[in-house]
């Protein structure tokens, strides 16, 4: 706290009933009056006495200066003790961050930004305004360098009854870009539904690699890593669910023209629809390449591939 010395005025008046001190105030103005220090001041009651706290502050007036102040305009009051004061406060609330990129926006965008960029503020600490006025927040001068999209900014904030506010803003601008993004924390493995992806402005910079670009490119796909949210995803992010798990028996079917043979055997792999698996059969011990066709059955062609399985001495025909 600090004391609040006002300056004395040349009008004095005498005549006034008992008066009461106050000994706490709120402000509603940054001025403070005589009515603010004593109730039943008199007829100067609405005199000013000096400037008051800056929004969010506070001065003290002792019992000395209240005593001269009491004999000075004629309010019939003495201090009881020397421990007698009045604290008057005028409160205040921080400047809306929104309200300062605003201004900052503007003042980019006349610079050569783009009007939908992204505007970082860190370690920004926003001044104290009156709690209940209307304020507005002007960039009265601006240092901004497009390559690397670093700025400084003079930021000046008025307000009425106020004294102008002039505090410097620094920061970083980026570009940005609309893609689908991840609404929750995902974990790998999870398939997409409709409500864990939506579109959102984000970042340039994060739409690294060959990225989504659309909600149903994403819906219905299995993440192979996990994401954490709202960050794109990639192509390389995703794959088509398995509809054949790793060591599920399934039924390999193998078709020729005239010809059609079933057998079963082991995937060796996962695999979604039209992909391509290793599958082991069990009688031969031969490892085959199989195109997966749905759940549990796969398909072999008739020149595919066939790779032994270790242990097995001589090349096996195709079942």
């Amino acid at each position: 706290m600090r004391a609040v010395f006002l300056l004395p005025l040349l009008f004095a008046a005498a005549g006034a009933e008992a008066a009461t001190l106050r000994p706490a105030t709120t402000l509603n103005a940054p001025v403070v009056l005589l009515r603010d220090l004593f109730d039943d001041a008199g007829a100067h009651a609405d005199r000013v006495l000096g400037p008051g706290p800056a929004p969010g502050g506070r001065i003290v007036v002792e019992a000395p200066q209240l005593a001269a102040i009491a004999r000075q305009f004629g309010v019939a009051w003495r201090p009881a003790s020397k421990a007698d004061r009045a604290v008057l406060e005028w409160p205040g609330r921080p400047l809306p961050r929104q309200q300062v990129v605003a201004a900052v926006r503007l003042a980019l965008v006349a610079s050569g930004a783009a009007e939908d960029c992204l505007i970082e503020l860190p370690g920004f600490n926003p001044p104290l305004v009156p709690l209940d006025t209307p304020t507005r927040a002007d960039v009265t001068q601006l240092d901004y360098e497009a390559g690397t999209g670093r700025f400084t900014a003079m930021l000046s904030v008025l307000a009425a009854g106020m004294e102008p506010i002039n505090t410097r803003v620094s920061g970083r601008v980026e570009d940005t870009i609309e893609l689908p993004v991840t609404t929750t924390r995902l974990n790998a493995g999870a398939v997409l539904r409709a409500e864990d992806v939506h579109f959102a402005r984000i970042p340039a910079t994060l739409a690294r690699g060959e990225v989504v670009h659309t909600v149903a490119e994403a819906v219905g796909m299995q993440i192979k890593r996990s994401v954490a949210a709202g960050q794109p995803l990639t192509t390389a992010d995703l794959t088509r669910p398995a509809t054949i798990v790793r060591g599920a028996t399934v039924q390999m079917r193998l078709q020729a023209p005239g010809i059609e043979l079933t057998g079963q055997g082991v995937a060796l792999e996962a695999g979604a629809m039209g992909e391509r698996i290793r599958v082991l059969n069990p009688t031969s011990r031969a490892v085959l390449e199989a195109e997966v066709l749905g759940p549990n059955l796969v398909r072999i062609a008739p020149n595919g591939t066939v790779r032994l399985a270790r242990g097995t001495a001589s090349p096996v025909p195709v079942p």
